[in-house]
């Protein structure tokens, strides 16, 4: 997206929100760093705000003309600073309270797309009192225990049998009250990135490790990102379609990213949606973007001008219903 000086002076002063207080915290401030260095470079007044406890006294003090959100995990991701900023009147980027809060709930997210019809592996949830051998019982192993609120793998693991689900609940549940365990998927692992009305080029992810963990997304130098993916054209708009629907169907706005399983069978599953993504050196969306030839300041003015408000405000109501 080019921008003419006046349009860009338009944008008005813009808040890049990174930081936060999530367990994605290291994550957040690399992306935030990112994207503020872009937004300056295209001439944008674009200033970085680091967020904390404090951070609705922060955005009242800042009051900015419109927020890039580049905070990951709960506080950020989940519709909270979404709802913060509604009531500030502060047009943000990305989706809308409910929208973010879905998305983030990945058990709720799950049962929303088997309302819908769309596939995405068996489940359930982990208590302190669980019956690990029906648990087995009901998925089959491997499985993949993860706190349902967090994201970027944390608090994840692989489990082979049901003496190993109670350890994977206790390490899981450091992260979050709410755990949940997912039937495992043995195949290839995709990912589909949507920006505006535009779904991107699919992405194959192949790593070393026994999943694709923290670790790998992060910090490990042998993750391969496959781009092209790997599929034929007509399995790859298979899993563009699917993402799309995925997306719509939990109401996500202005971007997002959708990670989906292709089993051996060659049967798409879906696992989650993220609606605050990654923007560091190693993150996906950017990636997507470049092989459909959005270099990385293209994409994040265009994720900028598509900032607004989510919801009415009263004086808007009330104009439309005069």
């Amino acid at each position: 997206m080019l921008l003419n000086q006046q349009e860009i002076q338009a944008l008005g002063r813009v808040a890049v929100l990174m930081g936060g207080c999530s367990a994605e915290r290291a994550v957040s401030l690399r992306s935030g760093q990112a994207v503020l260095a872009a937004l300056q470079a295209a001439g944008v007044h674009a200033f970085g705000l680091e967020l904390g406890a404090d951070a609705v006294a922060q955005l009242s003090q800042e009051r900015p003309d419109r927020a890039f959100i580049a905070l990951h995990g709960r506080g950020g991701e989940d519709g909270s600073i979404q709802g913060v900023l509604e009531w500030l009147q502060i047009p943000y980027t990305g989706s809308g309270v409910l929208a973010s809060s879905l998305a983030m709930d990945k058990y709720k997210c799950k049962q929303l797309w088997q309302g819908q019809g769309l596939p995405t592996p068996a489940s359930c949830l982990l208590s302190d009192h669980m019956d690990a051998e029906a648990i087995v019982a009901q998925l089959g192993l491997p499985i993949m225990v993860k706190p349902a609120h967090e994201g970027s793998s944390l608090g994840m693991s692989k489990v082979h049998s049901a003496a190993e689900l109670e350890q994977a609940y206790q390490l899981a549940v450091r992260y979050d009250h709410c755990i949940l365990a997912e039937a495992y998927v043995q195949g290839r692992e995709f990912t589909v990135s949507v920006v505006g009305d535009q779904v991107l080029p699919v992405i194959g992810l192949q790593t070393p490790h026994d999943f694709y963990d923290y670790d790998a997304k992060y910090q490990a130098g042998d993750t391969q990102y496959l781009l092209p993916c790997g599929l034929d054209a007509a399995k790859e708009a298979q899993l563009q379609a699917l993402a799309l629907d995925a997306y719509e169907a939990v109401g996500c706005e202005g971007w997002g990213r959708v990670d989906i399983m292709l089993d051996q069978q060659e049967r798409p599953w879906l696992l989650e949606v993220n609606t605050s993504p990654g923007m560091t050196d190693h993150s996906l969306v950017p990636q997507a973007a470049a092989a459909a030839g959005l270099d990385f300041q293209q994409l994040v003015l265009q994720l900028l001008v598509s900032a607004r408000l989510k919801t009415l405000t009263a004086e808007h109501w009330f104009d439309s219903v005069d």
